[in-house]
C-alpha cells in the first residue's frame, strides 16, 4: 500500500491535531497519529465547504433549537405551565364540577401522585382549553412524566364523559339524576356505595356586596330575587337600586343544586349573569353593591355571605358546623363518581386517597368541609328544645356530622356507612367508649306525631345496630319526633333533611 496523508483530529490532546499538520504515513504502517496514537482522518475525506443554504439551515436549527429550550425551561419553572410543553402520558382521567375541579382536584391529584404513587417532580399545567389541567409526575424507574388529566365543565360533563368512556372518574356538586344513572347501568348502579362518593361538603353561600347591608334572607325571598319577582332592593326594606342577579352557567351542578333547592320550578331571571368560572362570579358580586349571587363556600372571597332560613327554622349562616351536620338550609355534598368495578385501577385508588384522613385534610386545606370526624366547640342547645334532649345534651360535645337516609328508606345512605366508619376510629383514638355515646333520632312532620315518633326511634336504632356491629354499643337511643326541625318540612329536600340521626358525647 503507498504512503498515506492525514490528519489528527484530537484537539486539545495533541499538538499535531491543533497545528493541523499534515501527516505522511510510510507504507505498511499503521495509519495513527504518531503522537497521540488516535486514528488520522484522511486527507481526502477533510471537509470542503458546504453550500450557502446548507449552512443557513444549519444555524436555523441551532437558533430555534435554542428558542424551544428557553420557553420550555420559563414554563417549567413558573408554577403551572403549558400542557404542550410536558404534558406527560395520561393515566387517569377526571372530568366534571368546576367546583370541585378548579382548585381541589388538582390538589387531590397532585397529592395522590406524591403519597400514594410514589412521584417526584409533581406540578400542574394548563392544558389545551380554559378550565383543563393535567398534573404530572415522575414515577419510580420511569422518566417519562405520567398525567393526571382534569376536566373541569360542570358537573352534567361527568356524566356525560363517563357514559363516553372519556374519563374514569367523574366530578359532580349534585347528586346523580335518575335519567343519568339509568344511561350509566352499563356501569353498575350509579347510586351504590361502591360507585358514589361524598368527598366533602360545601355550602351554597348567598352573596353579596359587603357595603351591602342586609344579613338574611329566606330561602323564598332568594327565589323570588332570583326569578325576578322581587327586583328593587326597596322590596327587601333596602336603597331604591335595581338588584343584578349574578348566576352560574347551566353545566354548573351548583346551579343544578341552586335550582332544586331554591327556584323550586321558577325560571332564573332572563337578564341573570352567567359564569363558567367560580372566582369570577365571586369577585363580580363584590364590586358590585346593587349585586346578589350564589357560590360555592370557597369562593366567597371578597363578596359576604348572608345568613338563610326556611319555614319554621333558625336563619343559619354557612359556616365549617352548619355544613359539616348539614342544618344549613343550601348545604350540599360533593361527589366523586366511578363505575361500580372500574377498569383503570387508579380511579379506585384515586377515590380511597381522596376519602381517606388525609384526603379529607386537603379537603379542608382547600376551603372545603372535610370529613373527619371532630367534637364541635361551644354547641348551642336551641332554647324550645325539649327537656329530657337539653337535659342529656348539657355538658356534652356534639360531633361533626349527622347520619341520613337514603330516599324514601330506612336504609343509611353512602355517606352515613362511612361516616359509621369514622365515627369508631375517632373513638378509639381517642380512647372513649360506648358509653359515651348519645343518639338522638328524629323525623319530618308528615303524619301522626305518634308515627314520627317510632320512626325517629327506629332510625336511632339502625345506626345504634351498625355500631354494634363494629364492637361499639350507644348509652341513649333516642327518639324526639318531628321537633328540632333543622329544614323546611313543606318540601322534599326540607323532609329529608329533618329525618337525621345526631350523635353527641358525653365527657
Amino acid at each position: 500500500m503507498p504512503a498515506r496523508n492525514g490528519q489528527c483530529i484530537n484537539l486539545g490532546l495533541c499538538h499535531k491535531a491543533d497545528s493541523k499538520e499534515l501527516l505522511t504515513i510510510p507504507e505498511g504502517k499503521d495509519f495513527f497519529c504518531p503522537e497521540c496514537g488516535k486514528p488520522l482522518r484522511p486527507a481526502g475525506a477533510l471537509p470542503r465547504k458546504l453550500p450557502l443554504s446548507l449552512v443557513f439551515g444549519i444555524a436555523t436549527g441551532l437558533v430555534l433549537t435554542v428558542l424551544g429550550y428557553f420557553l420550555w425551561a420559563r414554563s417549567h419553572s413558573s408554577g403551572i405551565g403549558s400542557a404542550s410543553a410536558s404534558s406527560g402520558t395520561v393515566v387517569l382521567r377526571i372530568s366534571g364540577s368546576n367546583t370541585i375541579g378548579a382548585a381541589l382536584g388538582p390538589a387531590l391529584a397532585e397529592e395522590f401522585l406524591r403519597e400514594r404513587q410514589g412521584a417526584t417532580s409533581v406540578k400542574t399545567v394548563r392544558g389545551d382549553k380554559e378550565d383543563e389541567v393535567r398534573v404530572q409526575g415522575i414515577l419510580p424507574g420511569e422518566s417519562v412524566p405520567k398525567a393526571i388529566e382534569i376536566h373541569a365543565h360542570g358537573s352534567a360533563t361527568a356524566f356525560e364523559d363517563l357514559s363516553k368512556s372519556l374519563c374514569d372518574v367523574g366530578m359532580s356538586s349534585r347528586k346523580i339524576k335518575p335519567e343519568e344513572a339509568t344511561n350509566l347501568a352499563t356501569f353498575g348502579d350509579m347510586t351504590s356505595a361502591a360507585s358514589e362518593h361524598v368527598v366533602g361538603l360545601d355550602g351554597i353561600a348567598v352573596i353579596v356586596s359587603k357595603a351591602n347591608p342586609v344579613q338574611s334572607f329566606t330561602k323564598d325571598q332568594i327565589a323570588r330575587i332570583f326569578a325576578g319577582e322581587i327586583a328593587d332592593w326597596q322590596q327587601l326594606h333596602g336603597p331604591t337600586a335595581p338588584i343584578n342577579v349574578y348566576a352560574r352557567d347551566d353545566k354548573s351542578g351548583t346551579y343544578d343544586t341552586f335550582k332544586a333547592l331554591v327556584l323550586s320550578g321558577k325560571k332564573l331571571v332572563p337578564n341573570a349573569k352567567r359564569f363558567e368560572d367560580s372566582r369570577e362570579l365571586s369577585d363580580a358580586v363584590a364590586k358590585d353593591p346593587n349585586g346578589i349571587g350564589f357560590i360555592g363556600l370557597p369562593y366567597v372571597r371578597d363578596a359576604k355571605a348572608v345568613a338563610v332560613s326556611e319555614n319554621g327554622t333558625r336563619p343559619f349562616l354557612p359556616n365549617h358546623f352548619t355544613v359539616s351536620t348539614e342544618d344549613y338550609a343550601l348545604s350540599r355534598r360533593l361527589f366523586l363518581y366511578t363505575a361500580v368495578s372500574p377498569t383503570n385501577d387508579l380511579a379506585r385508588k384515586f377515590v380511597d386517597f381522596a376519602l381517606s384522613p388525609h384526603g379529607q385534610e386537603i379537603v379542608e386545606k382547600m376551603g372545603f368541609v372535610g370529613q373527619n370526624v371532630a367534637p364541635t366547640q361551644g354547641t348551642t342547645i336551641p332554647s324550645d328544645a325539649p327537656d329530657r334532649y337539653r337535659q342529656l345534651t348539657t355538658g356534652a360535645t356534639r360531633l361533626s356530622l349527622d347520619f341520613r337516609f337514603r330516599t324514601a328508606s330506612s336504609d343509611l345512605d353512602n355517606k352515613a356507612l362511612a361516616d359509621l366508619d369514622r365515627v369508631v376510629t375517632f373513638l378509639t383514638d381517642l380512647h372513649y367508649s360506648g358509653q359515651n355515646i348519645l343518639l338522638f333520632g328524629f323525623a319530618d312532620s308528615t303524619g301522626a306525631a305518634q308515627v314520627n315518633d317510632a320512626l325517629s326511634k327506629n332510625r336511632a336504632s339502625a345506626v345504634a345496630q351498625q355500631f354494634e356491629q363494629r364492637g361499639v354499643n350507644a348509652s341513649a337511643v333516642i327518639g324526639l319526633g318531628s321537633q328540632l326541625p333543622v329544614a323546611s318540612n313543606e318540601t322534599a329536600e326540607g323532609r329529608e333533611k329533618n329525618r337525621r340521626v345526631e350523635i353527641w358525647l358525653k365527657r
